[in-house]
């Protein structure tokens, strides 16, 4: 499969909402889809890092940087750390550095863009609250769902059994 939003917007419309941004992928993986996790964070990557040396199989960080790309608040050692970790993806509201790297790591990555600045190490941010991403609710414990399509969130797991 090369796309996953497209048949589940034709399956599931009413259920699911679009985050409308512009995205672009960097992970290995281009289609992934878990529970949320989410991190709020300004210019910090503390938490993000804690957060993906956890285990998270089924589950995706989803990092609210508030759009801001003037630092980037994930790279590859600790996208490594989050495949080593069983993550499925990571998406941050923001931007990445190891661009490269990250294109080889076998986890799924979205962000608005790349900037090879460097956080600063605060360990400042909040970890599993409700977060808003370009206008949109995002809540622990939904399901996020990702391609080179876009992302979209939805209240509960969809059966992607009925896309094939």
């Amino acid at each position: 499969m090369l796309d996953l939003l497209p048949d589940l917007f034709d399956h599931y419309g009413s259920e699911l909402t679009l985050i409308p941004a512009n995205w672009q992928s960097y992970g290995a993986k281009r289609i992934f889809y878990g529970e949320v996790v989410t991190v709020k964070c300004f210019e910090d990557n503390s938490k993000v890092k804690s957060t993906l040396a956890t285990a998270g199989k089924g589950k995706v960080l989803v990092v609210d940087g508030g759009g801001v790309c003037r630092r980037a608040l994930l790279g590859d050692m600790i996208a490594e750390s989050a495949a080593n970790n069983e993550w499925e993806g990571i998406i941050i509201f923001g931007a990445v550095r190891d661009v490269g790297t990250l294109s080889t790591i076998g986890i799924g990555v979205q962000a608005l863009s790349a900037n090879p600045i460097k956080t600063e190490k605060k360990d400042v941010g909040l970890v599993n609250i409700n977060i808003e991403i370009a206008g949109v609710l995002v809540k622990p414990a939904m399901m996020i769902y990702a391609d080179e399509n876009g992302i979209a969130v939805t209240e509960k797991p969809l059966d992607l059994a009925v896309l094939s």
